[in-house]
């Protein structure tokens, strides 16, 4: 293997596996309660929506045309809710209708509870989903920046990782809750991490003969309405139940400020001919 690729590999895994140490948060404190789990769905929801929306739709639309684009962003959101249709997912209950089961019995509550841990490690499936998607492209710059030099591909990881951490958190909180189980969650968090040294394979070995540009960004455009669909779908319905209309929607806009500000500085770090 080229020297390069393997400073590349290396680079992509520093950044990559900062998903762990967001996991390693939520792990090492206790596992939250339906609100506070309300509240930090809510942020993954803006975290999702922040990627989709201004990050992969915005350089697809920039790349290969307003009209190319948004065909493919939609084409993304089409095939997703075609899917959607077939995947089976646990109803999810209000809090008001939870309180009146579990008056019931115990046994109710149970029951009751079983279905909003079902939702809620569904919801934590899909954004890791969403995040590995993400970690791809990011594992290309790094090997591209790394091939304008050590410097170079060093200082992108290292925004990457930091930029990363909180994505660890969202994949592992909604993870953690369903399953009560440390293992589970840092495991999932950190493989959805691996889609950037895989990034870095991809485009080392695949990319120069048989992808054109164009159609990687309309690619990624149409991973943007994957994921747009599957947080309007999945999470903000989890989130609006949990923590409630109000507060979930500013968590929503604090999580997307939040990943609007580590694009920008992300983008910072990369060479002025070099994009995300």
């Amino acid at each position: 293997m080229d020297s390069q690729v393997l400073v590349a590999l290396a680079l992509s895994l520093v950044g990559g596996l900062s998903t762990s140490l967001g996991a390693l948060f939520v792990i090492l404190n206790q596992a939250p309660n339906l609100k506070m789990l309300g509240l930090l769905q809510g942020f993954a929801a803006g975290l999702m929506l922040s990627i989709s929306f201004l990050d992969l739709a915005h350089n697809a639309m920039n790349s290969i045309g307003f009209l190319k684009g948004n065909l493919w962003f939609f084409s993304g959101v089409i095939f997703f809710a075609v899917v959607a249709n077939f995947i089976p997912e646990p109803t999810l209950s209000h809090s008001s209708e939870v309180k009146g089961k579990k008056n019931k019995g115990d046994e109710g509550g149970k029951d009751m509870m079983k279905k909003h841990r079902r939702q809620v490690f569904f919801s934590g499936i899909i954004t890791a989903i969403g995040i590995s998607l993400h970690n791809f492209p990011e594992g290309m710059a790094v090997f591209l920046g790394s091939m304008k030099g050590l410097r170079v591909g060093l200082n992108l990881a290292l925004a990457i990782a930091l930029h990363n951490i909180p994505e660890g958190v969202a994949v592992a909180l909604p993870v953690y809750f369903a399953t009560q189980s440390k293992w589970q969650a840092f495991k999932l968090a950190t493989l959805s991490g691996f889609a950037e040294p895989l990034g870095v394979v991809i485009v080392a070995y695949l990319f120069p003969s048989s992808l054109s540009p164009e159609i990687l960004e309309g690619l990624l455009g149409s991973v943007g309405g994957v994921m747009a669909f599957l947080t309007l779908h999945e999470m903000l319905p989890l989130a609006f139940d949990y923590a409630g209309q109000k507060q979930a929607v500013k968590a929503v806009f604090f999580g997307m400020a939040f990943m609007s500000a580590s694009l920008y500085f992300l983008e910072l770090s990369l060479p002025k001919d070099m994009s995300l």
